[in-house]
């Protein structure tokens, strides 16, 4: 299944092939024209005015989170839009984590975090420990068990590694932190785009994503959450509409989601982002999934045939996102982009805002391409067209 270009506009450019959505997705077009829309139409404030277009607006940024709601497994009370995935993890590591873990309190994340689901933790100045990954690109689960033993307050884990690719067991991480007294925080930034996700099957307390991954614009971040905890939460952030009543010395507190969204919202994005999603349920999540899989599936097995190539992460395509990570040897990975870059095929060489888990591989850095629904299999022999350039390059 493939889907026509012109549904992203920056895909007409001739020549290009886009391999680098789990850094940022291309915007879908529809989210666009929805945007365009309300700046040229019905461009006010939400919550405060009376005025026709201010309650258009309103109504419109209400409905956005609606649909982002309903498309990720969520009531609206347990919605909160932010910034990015980032904001939404600092949010909870501020107003819960403040709260709930001091100096001597074990936080438990996984040695294959994106920095943002890391550093958070380390600035709540609680212990943090990891959580291993096997030679195999798994979560090691007994290890996991073991260090619940230690009852720490949090699981911080990713839901999709966005180097590995390896979609971690959530629903059961969060059934064994359950049991052993612990919350549990997923980031969900890579797995949301591309496959079903269901933040009340899954049974976690607190789930992060963000739009610019998801075929939405930049700005735009989610932070699902369990109701009863986020009425318990202190703010994040003060300010305008988060209030129930401002006093000289005191102030009490709206009721979520606006209790964490202080100020002017980006009204704009979340229309953007509601547009998206509608976009994507149009096609169907589990089509996503299937064609992400086949593409991965196809670019590892030909990545695979390429000699001196190491590829990170699963081999079982069951266990693995659309991304695929891998290393040339003697072949630094920013010269691979450059190269790969002149003809076009666009992929990301780096750290990939993973060096711990870099480290336990045991390379500063990765070159990754990343496949979204617009990619083809012929894409992914641009891509092994490009690698072969690199070595004849290096060779």
């Amino acid at each position: 299944m493939t889907l026509a270009v012109p549904d992203f506009p920056t895909l007409e450019r001739e020549g290009l092939v886009y391999l680098d959505t789990s850094a940022t997705a291309q915007t879908v077009r529809p989210a666009i024209e929805a945007m365009d829309r309300y700046y040229e139409t019905y461009r006010a404030t939400i919550h405060r005015s009376v005025y026709s277009i201010a309650n258009e607006a309103t109504e419109a940024y209400e409905e956005a989170r609606a649909k982002v709601a309903a498309f990720a497994g969520a009531s609206v009370g347990e919605t909160v839009f932010t910034r990015n995935a980032t904001e939404a993890i600092n949010l909870v590591a501020y107003a819960w984590g403040r709260a709930n873990v001091g100096p001597d309190d074990l936080v438990l994340t996984t040695q294959m975090e994106h920095h943002s689901n890391i550093v958070p933790w380390q600035l709540l100045g609680g212990r943090l420990e990891y959580v291993p990954v096997g030679d195999d690109g798994l979560l090691d689960l007994d290890a996991l068990d073991a260090l619940l033993e230690h009852g720490p307050k949090l699981v911080a884990v990713g839901h999709v590694s966005n180097v590995l690719g390896t979609i971690n067991p959530v629903a059961e991480i969060a059934r064994r932190a359950h049991a052993a007294g612990a919350l549990v925080l997923v980031d969900g930034a890579q797995a949301v785009p591309s496959l079903p996700v269901d933040f009340a099957e899954l049974g976690v307390d607190f789930y992060a994503w963000t739009g610019h991954k998801a075929y939405g614009p930049t700005g735009i971040g989610v932070l699902h959450g369990r109701r009863q905890l986020l009425e318990e939460m202190p703010p994040f952030l003060g300010g305008g509409h988060m209030i129930a009543r401002v006093g000289e010395t005191e102030s009490t507190w709206a009721e979520p989601p606006a209790k964490f969204e202080a100020g002017t919202m980006p009204v704009a994005e979340a229309i953007g982002l509601g547009a998206a999603l509608d976009w994507l349920s149009g096609i169907g999540m589990d089509q996503v999934r299937e064609h992400g899989r086949d593409v991965t599936a196809y670019a590892v097995e030909r990545l695979s045939e390429i000699e001196g190539l190491k590829l990170y992460g699963p081999s079982d395509p069951e266990h693995r996102g659309s991304l695929t990570s891998f290393a040339l040897e003697g072949i630094h990975p920013h010269d691979i982009a450059e190269i790969l870059g002149r003809s076009g095929v666009c992929v990301r060489a780096g750290h990939h805002c993973a060096q711990p888990l870099h480290r336990r591989l045991g390379s500063p850095a990765s070159t990754r391409a990343s496949y979204a629904i617009h990619n083809t299999r012929e894409d992914v022999d641009r891509l092994i067209e490009g690698l072969g350039t690199v070595q004849e390059v290096f060779a």
